[in-house]
């Protein structure tokens, strides 16, 4: 099964496996889960078409390999350690099965995004391409989900992502292009980690480049976010990070610097000044 840059594969829990790379050393992101298996998220009112369709998802061809030779090293995990052991038979030697027990790929690109039409920010979850569900309803124990090219067309909005806490904690990755809240520079193979109710947001240069478009005509100009593919590993978990990471010298020990310099362009009355604002009670309950 050949999955090139822009694809995902899955492979399930107990799967032998080997990567063989044609253009050799290769980059990738890979997440873990145990206790839940992939699945589509429920579309709801978005109805039957939408986000990842069910027949871009494909499963290789049955194939098995009858070869003996010495030097077959077969890595198993168990117990959250490697372990090792030599055959002189393929593994892949298994000539039928019973079941739909099977890995899959799935090509980004015919992902089909879903977003505002009119004002305010989508939430992310409405761009999870597959989810890993926990009992408890609309929490997961972690969403894959990706931000491809589309068009942003919000009235009278912020269009980046805004400023948040959130439950989840969200791990970003960027595939190729530019990430549309880091215009300081996102590099594509490059991760960020925000845990569970960290703030976050645009850098300041994403910041202050959409404020000053703020009651101008680009304000409400559609624009079509193009050649880039960022993702987001979401979880109602906290990571821990570990050692290997944390002294990585390419770990960016700078990385808040991207927030500073921020500052707040909110005046409370209506002449700009930073008197007391005058809330009807229709809108009281609505205000941010």
């Amino acid at each position: 099964m050949l999955v090139p840059p822009g694809e995902i594969v899955v492979i399930p829990q107990g799967f032998r496996f080997a990567v063989d790379l044609p253009d050799g050393p290769s980059r990738g992101y890979v997440s873990e889960i145990f206790g839940a298996h992939f699945q589509l998220p429920d579309l709801g009112p978005i109805g039957a078409n939408g986000l990842a369709s069910a027949r871009d998802f494909l499963s290789p061809t049955a194939w098995y390999e009858q070869a003996h030779r010495p030097g077959y090293v077969i890595v198993q995990k168990y117990g959250g350690e490697l372990f090792t052991a030599t055959q002189d038979f393929s593994p892949f030697n298994v000539v039928a099965w019973h079941g739909n027990y099977v890995p899959y790929k799935y090509d980004l690109s015919k992902f089909c995004p879903f977003n505002t039409v009119l004002f305010d920010h989508a939430d992310p979850s409405v761009n999870t391409v597959l989810t890993a569900p926990t009992d408890k309803p609309g929490v997961a124990l972690l969403d894959f989900v990706i931000f491809p090219p589309r068009w942003l067309v919000a009235e009278n909005t912020f269009r980046p992502p805004y400023y948040h806490r959130n439950c989840m904690s969200e791990f970003m990755g960027l595939i190729y292009g530019v990430y549309e809240a880091k215009a300081d520079g996102f590099l594509p193979g490059g991760a960020s980690l925000h845990s569970c109710m960290t703030p976050h947001g645009p850098d300041t240069k994403t910041y202050e480049a959409t404020i000053s478009k703020l009651g101008g005509p680009e304000a409400n100009t559609p624009t079509r976010l193009s050649g880039t593919l960022a993702f987001m590993f979401e979880s109602a978990l906290i990571p821990r990070v570990c050692r290997w990471a944390l002294e990585s010298p390419s770990r960016d020990l700078d990385y808040y610097q991207c927030w500073i310099g921020l500052k707040s362009h909110f005046s409370h009355g209506k002449d700009g000044s930073d008197g007391p604002a005058t809330t009807s009670s229709d809108d009281k309950d609505g205000e941010k």
